[in-house]
C-alpha cells in the first residue's frame, strides 16, 4: 500500500493514513449532508493508530442518530472537515475522503442512511445500500 496523503483546504491541517480503509462508505443522514455541504459525505474508516497528522483541528460535538456523540473535527482557519470520531467505534476514526490528495482506488463498499438521499441520485454501482447505519 502506498500511504494515502491529504489535508484541508488552506494547508493548515495534513494528514497521512499508513493502512488501507477498514471501511469505504458513503453517507446520506442529514448531519453529513450539512457537514459536507453536499448530498451526502465519502468517508474512510481508519484504526486510529493508523492516522498521523500535522496542524490542529477544531472540533463539534455533534449527536448522532445512537445518541452517542459524534466529535466532528475541522480546520479552524478554512473549514474544510478532517474526520469523525464516534463513541460507536472506539479506536477508529472516519476520514472525510474528499480531503485526500487522490481518491485513486477508493470505491465505496456501502451506501448509508439512504432513506435520506436525494431521490434522484441513482445508487452506487457496486454497494450495498442500507436506509439506516449499517
Amino acid at each position: 500500500m502506498t500511504d494515502r496523503k491529504g489535508g484541508c483546504l488552506c494547508g493548515a491541517v495534513r494528514y497521512e493514513l499508513k493502512a488501507e480503509p477498514r471501511g469505504i462508505a458513503i453517507c446520506h443522514c442529514t448531519h453529513c449532508r450539512r457537514q459536507s455541504g453536499s448530498l451526502f459525505s465519502f468517508n474512510l474508516v481508519i484504526r486510529e493508530t493508523d492516522y498521523r497528522q500535522s496542524g490542529e483541528t477544531a472540533v463539534f460535538i455533534d449527536t448522532g442518530d445512537s445518541g452517542q456523540p459524534v466529535h466532528r473535527h475541522f480546520c479552524a482557519a478554512c473549514g474544510s472537515p478532517i474526520l469523525a470520531k464516534t463513541a460507536l467505534m472506539p479506536g477508529k476514526v472516519v476520514v472525510k475522503a474528499g480531503t485526500l490528495d487522490s481518491t485513486d482506488g477508493l470505491q465505496p463498499q456501502i451506501e448509508i442512511y439512504t432513506d435520506h438521499a436525494v431521490p434522484w441520485l441513482a445508487p452506487v454501482a457496486g454497494t450495498t445500500r442500507f436506509a439506516q447505519n449499517a
